[in-house]
């Protein structure tokens, strides 16, 4: 036998009476974490674990529970056992033992054990079901691990889910924020949770108009969408911010005359392609159109703002001369360029920046498709 191992004479005196010996239990542990134990000594540990969890002290199961955990020759049954214990000895084994399935997990997340919850939700790996179910909760601090977990397999669906429920807890928007490849849809959702929740702090200040704050939140909320979005992201994506945006109500022209002055031309196709629906790809036609009528056509149909059509071309005209090519600085200096460009355009009403004249659209809610514009 392994030098760490048991002696016979020490398994023998544990078959017959369970030791609260701490360094007998974490001896045991230890050897049974070994695949080189022989099928007897394991059958006869496995006897010894199953008597000393009838009755065995807290501290004594601790000692086990830290050497077995995550050991793939853990009895299922006394995991479980484990797993359905106290919160000192069942959290380790909850979130790190391999041999428990999705349907134990599943009813330990249905029993409320808010703790167990949490230590469900930061496994290796949560599948996409035992996700569903602790969603099913109202653990926002489970929901929060949950999807800061890179481990866990959440679909867009899921994510959504996460973000509609508890979008009132900082823990679960901030994990939200930080997980990788985020939606773009419900990116958006969660800026808009978070500037609700600034809307009515800055609503306090008694020397604002209503509309003033309208007006802010608006501006901010539309220069955070921008901002997260990219002109190098695939244009699939800014179909799907779009729609997301249309169904929303928060499609409107200032963002898109925001999206192209940063070289997001994605974005305009996708704008308008769902305002005109027409399809994004003759859209994209349209507007790449060398001729005065292509761009020109599809604006009017649009029911963007007549007043604003200048500014819209101008940007589109830097963006045929200036390339993107990745650079350092590169979109500051596109950025730059097409800001300087529309306020010459509009020296005569003397904008000082791109922002006032962004502020001036008429109205914050999306044009309707088709109708004649202001």
């Amino acid at each position: 036998m392994d030098k760490a191992g048991l002696s016979e004479q020490e398994i023998a005196a544990l078959l017959t009476k369970v030791s609260d010996s701490e360094t007998a239990i974490g001896k045991l542990g230890v050897r049974f974490a070994q695949p080189t134990m022989t099928p007897s000594e394991r059958q006869a540990a496995e006897q010894v674990m199953r008597a000393m969890l009838e009755d065995a002290e807290v501290r004594v199961k601790k000692m086990l529970v830290e050497t077995l955990k995550d050991s793939a020759f853990l009895p299922h049954d006394i995991a479980m056992s484990l797993a359905n214990d106290i919160d000192q000895i069942a959290l380790p084994v909850l979130q790190f033992s391999t041999v428990l399935t999705d349907k134990d997990l599943i009813e330990i997340v249905r029993s409320g054990s808010p703790g167990k919850q949490v230590a469900i939700a930061g496994r290796p790996i949560v599948s996409t079901e035992v996700a569903g179910e602790l969603l099913q909760t109202d653990n926002s601090l489970a929901v929060a691990r949950l999807v800061a977990n890179p481990g866990a397999v959440l679909s867009d669906e899921l994510i959504e889910k996460a973000a509609t429920r508890f979008s009132f807890d900082p823990r679960v928007a901030e994990s939200l924020n930080g997980r990788p490849n985020l939606p773009l849809s419900i990116a958006e959702q969660l800026i808009s949770y978070s500037l609700d929740s600034l809307r009515a702090l800055i609503a306090r200040r008694a020397d604002l108009s209503d509309a003033a704050v309208n007006q802010l939140v608006l501006r901010m909320r539309e220069q955070m969408t921008v901002d997260m979005r990219s002109p190098y992201f695939p244009a699939a994506e800014a179909v799907e911010l779009v729609k997301h945006l249309a169904a929303a109500k928060r499609l409107t022209p200032s963002l898109l005359l925001r999206a192209v002055c940063v070289g997001d031309i994605g974005m305009l196709e996708a704008g308008l392609a769902e305002f005109t629906k027409v399809p994004v790809h003759n859209v994209r036609v349209l507007i790449h159109d060398s001729g005065p009528l292509g761009f020109k056509t599809l604006y009017e149909r649009s029911g963007l703002p007549a007043s604003y059509f200048p500014a819209f071309n101008v940007a589109l005209q830097v963006a045929r001369e200036v390339e993107l090519n990745g650079l350092d600085h590169d979109l500051e200096r596109y950025r730059r360029t097409t800001i300087e460009r529309i306020l010459t355009q509009f020296e005569a009403i003397g904008a000082d920046d791109l922002d006032y004249l962004l502020i001036r659209l008429d109205d914050p809610v999306p044009v309707t498709p088709g109708l004649p514009s202001a």
